[in-house]
C-alpha cells in the first residue's frame, strides 16, 4: 500500500491504463506538457507522447465530437474537460450521440469513452467554475456517472471506467485533490454500480457522495459524542445506482438524511428519496430529509461558504431528525 493523494491516484490510473492498452489516449486542453490545469496529467506527455496525450484548442464541442468518433472507431479516449461547467457546451455530442449510439445501432457499435470533469466548489471560483451537475447526466439513458470521494475509490473506479464499453462521466471534486489515503501498489478495480459503507451505524443513514462524504463522516463523529450512531453510505456510482445497499441501510436505521453539494431542487437526492419512498416507506420512523446547497448561482469568494452544506448544518439537521418518530 502507498499513502498518496487523490490527485496522484488519478494520474497513476491514467498512466497504468495507457501502459496496459495502446488504444487508451487522453485528449483535452493543456493536458500535454503543462500537465493539466491541476497537474493531473503531469509526466504523462513525456512518457506517452503527443499522439496519446493530445492537447486541443479551446473547443469542448470539438473535443467531445472527436472523442465520440474515436471511441466508435475502436479507441478508448479519456476526455479532460477541466471544469464541469464546461460540459454544457459538449452536451449534444455526449447525450445525443455517445449515449444513444449503442442502442440505435442495435448493440453493434460500442462507445468506450470516459469524460473527466472537475466538479464542485471549495476554490471560491465563482459561478462558471464551481457547479456539480450530476443530476443532469443521471437523467440520460446510455450514460454511466461516477463520483468518487477517496484516493482508493478514484483510482479503482477510473480504471473500471476506462475499461467499460459505455460512455462514462467521471466527476472529480476539486477540493479533494490533496486528500490522501491508502492505495494498493498492485493493480485493482472497483466495479461500477456498487456503493460503500464508509461508517457503520444503527440510528440514522446518511446517503451521500463526493466531497460530502468527508463532511458527513466528520458530522457522524460529532453526533456520536451525543449518542447518535450514524451510518455513512458513499454511493460512489450514481448511474447505475446501488439500490440494494441503500435499502439495506435504511431498513437497519429507519431514518435517512441525503446529503449532496448540488442544489436541492431536482438534485440527485430527489431520486434517492423516491427509491426509498417507493421501496422502503414502511421501514421509516421519520420523514426523509435532504441537506443540499441553496438554490442560487455560486457567488465569488467567501460568500460561497454560506451556500454549501456544512458539518454544523448536517449535525443540526440530523439531531432534529432523530427527535422525530420512534425511540433511538
Amino acid at each position: 500500500m502507498s499513502n498518496i493523494s487523490f490527485r496522484w491516484a488519478i494520474n497513476h490510473a491514467l498512466d497504468e491504463e495507457m501502459s496496459r492498452d495502446e488504444k487508451v489516449f487522453l485528449i483535452g486542453e493543456d493536458i500535454g506538457k503543462p500537465g493539466g490545469v491541476f497537474g493531473l496529467t503531469r509526466n504523462l506527455h513525456a512518457k506517452h507522447g503527443d499522439l496519446r496525450v493530445k492537447d486541443t484548442p479551446i473547443s469542448e464541442e470539438a473535443i467531445m465530437g472527436l472523442a465520440v468518433g474515436a471511441a466508435i472507431a475502436g479507441y478508448r479516449p479519456v476526455v479532460d474537460l477541466m471544469f464541469m461547467d464546461f460540459i454544457t457546451i459538449a452536451m449534444e455530442q455526449l447525450t445525443n450521440q455517445a449515449a444513444k449510439t449503442f442502442y440505435l445501432s442495435g448493440g453493434k457499435i460500442k462507445v468506450p469513452l470516459v469524460v473527466r470533469v472537475l466538479a464542485g466548489g471549495g476554490f471560491r471560483a465563482g459561478a462558471h467554475h464551481s457547479q456539480t451537475l450530476e443530476s443532469w447526466l443521471t437523467h440520460v439513458p446510455g450514460l454511466k456517472v461516477v463520483y468518487p470521494a477517496t484516493p482508493y475509490d478514484v483510482k479503482g473506479l477510473l480504471i473500471s471506467s476506462i475499461r467499460d464499453n459505455n460512455p462514462v462521466v467521471f466527476l472529480e471534486h476539486k477540493s479533494l485533490l490533496s486528500v490522501k489515503g491508502e492505495v494498493p501498489n498492485e493493480e485493482y478495480t472497483i466495479p461500477l454500480g456498487k456503493a460503500d459503507i464508509k461508517r457503520k451505524g444503527k440510528d440514522v443513514s446518511i446517503i451521500t457522495f463526493g466531497r460530502m462524504v468527508h463532511l458527513s463522516l466528520e458530522a457522524a463523529e460529532k453526533l456520536s459524542e451525543i449518542g447518535i450512531d450514524v451510518e455513512v453510505v458513499d454511493l460512489r456510482t450514481l448511474l447505475p445506482l446501488d439500490k440494494e445497499t441503500i435499502l439495506k441501510s435504511v431498513k437497519k436505521t429507519n431514518r435517512v438524511a441525503i446529503v449532496h453539494e448540488a442544489v436541492k431542487e431536482s438534485g440527485f437526492g430527489a431520486e434517492i428519496s423516491s427509491v426509498i419512498s417507493e421501496e422502503a416507506i414502511y421501514d421509516l420512523d421519520a420523514p426523509i430529509i435532504r441537506i443540499a446547497s441553496a438554490f442560487s448561482p455560486i457567488p465569488v469568494g467567501e460568500l460561497e461558504d454560506y451556500l454549501y452544506p456544512s458539518v454544523e448544518k448536517i449535525v443540526s439537521e440530523i439531531k432534529s431528525l432523530c427527535e422525530q418518530g420512534g425511540e433511538i
